[in-house]
């Protein structure tokens, strides 16, 4: 049986990874479009507005994407600290009042023109980045308490504290578990981790209890169906919609949650839009995409031919995934509810555009380590 398993794994490898995780990602995007133009009527009667722009990031994004691809990382690399530092001064500005956007009672937008920027997105590529130029030049120190752990803790403490201010206490916690987990990787002592873990929960866990609109979505979560008119009333629509959907689901623009049952049906809980309107085959084909672009990106990250390149697969495949576990958690009333949106499909172009790019440092990995180098061999 395991040699069958280990035949298969070696089978897929010899197939062209890169063009696997392309499809997956395109078919998830596509999906996204067709989904949004129907589940975009519960927030306007014309989803035209809606669609059009998405469409103008998907461009934004495949550019970023094909630039992240052909790029020399080598060279980037020397830029990490100026790329962290700049996505650090966006998150300081961005609570900066007159500057940042606010929206729904959270500021995390800088308004650029027409245009708004969620800089928790640039943080995240800017956090990974600069998390694997570290452990790269420390790479001796990894064991160490202060330079294996105390500084990149700090670093990452300070991004994830910055985000909490806008707040987005979800994004917070995917970067804290982003950091941390390439730290693991990479070889930091889990003596110096877990203490630190169990911390940054106690202290996630007061901020929860300090804040009351937080507080009452973990309560009405804890108590769905008691809550279902109130607190839970968002999650209670989405279980209804996944309910309602079964195996076929009933049809494309024949859902009932596009009548403005489910608020934030376009961007945050577009996933049980697919489950009521595609049914339990495109919603179980969204997850199977999903584990894909694990699986190639894992097969892409055992070919890392150093520290650097490995953290910074290992950290943009966490961006990816862990994004999509916690949103598709949070519909399907497994985690508390926090608006984080689905990658690929939710609406939205700040998010579209950094996982394009984290995409694209995929392929650009793939592209250049599978391709064997040219030696001379020097006749005797």
């Amino acid at each position: 049986m395991i040699t069958r398993l280990q035949d298969y794994y070696t089978s897929f490898k010899k197939v062209n990874a890169g063009l696997v995780l392309v499809v997956a990602v395109m078919s998830l995007t596509l999906l996204g479009l067709v989904v949004l133009a129907s589940a975009s009527l519960s927030f306007s009667h014309n989803a035209t507005p809606i669609f059009t722009k998405q469409l103008i990031w998907l461009f934004g994004a495949i550019v970023a994407g094909l630039v992240a691809a052909f790029i020399d990382l080598e060279k980037a690399r020397s830029y990490a600290w100026y790329f962290a530092g700049f996505s650090f001064l966006l998150l300081l500005l961005v609570l900066v009042p007159g500057l940042g956007v606010r929206v729904n009672g959270a500021q995390r937008w800088l308004g650029l023109g027409p245009v708004r920027l969620q800089v928790a997105e640039v943080a995240k590529l800017g956090l990974v980045f600069a998390l694997a130029h570290y452990v790269a030049i420390n790479q001796r120190h990894l064991k160490t308490f202060v330079k294996g752990f105390l500084v990149p803790a700090a670093a990452i403490g300070a991004f994830c504290f910055l985000i909490l201010l806008q707040p987005d206490f979800g994004t917070a916690f995917l970067c804290g578990c982003v950091g941390f987990g390439v730290l693991f990787l990479s070889g930091t002592r889990i003596r110096y981790l877990f203490p630190s873990i169990l911390g940054a929960i106690v202290l996630f866990s007061i901020a929860i209890m300090l804040d009351p609109v937080r507080l009452r979505r973990l309560t009405s979560f804890l108590d769905i169906e008691a809550n279902k008119s109130d607190g839970a009333y968002q999650l209670w629509q989405g279980i209804l919609a996944f309910a309602a959907g079964g195996v076929n689901g009933v049809g494309l623009g024949n859902g009932r949650q596009q009548m403005a049952f489910l608020p934030e049906a376009h961007t945050d809980f577009i996933f049980p839009i697919i489950g009521e309107e595609l049914g339990l085959l495109f919603t179980a084909g969204v997850v199977l995409l999903f584990f894909i672009i694990f699986v190639t990106g894992v097969i892409i990250l055992r070919q890392a031919p150093n520290l650097f390149y490995f953290a910074l697969i290992a950290g943009s495949l966490m961006c990816i995934v862990l994004q999509a576990i916690i949103n598709m958690g949070v519909v399907l009333g497994i985690l508390p509810t926090k608006g984080m949106s689905l990658p690929f499909i939710s609406y939205g172009g700040s998010n579209l555009v950094l996982m394009f790019s984290l995409v694209g440092i995929l392929c650009n990995c793939f592209r250049t380590w599978s391709t064997a180098p040219l030696i001379k061999v020097k006749e005797l």
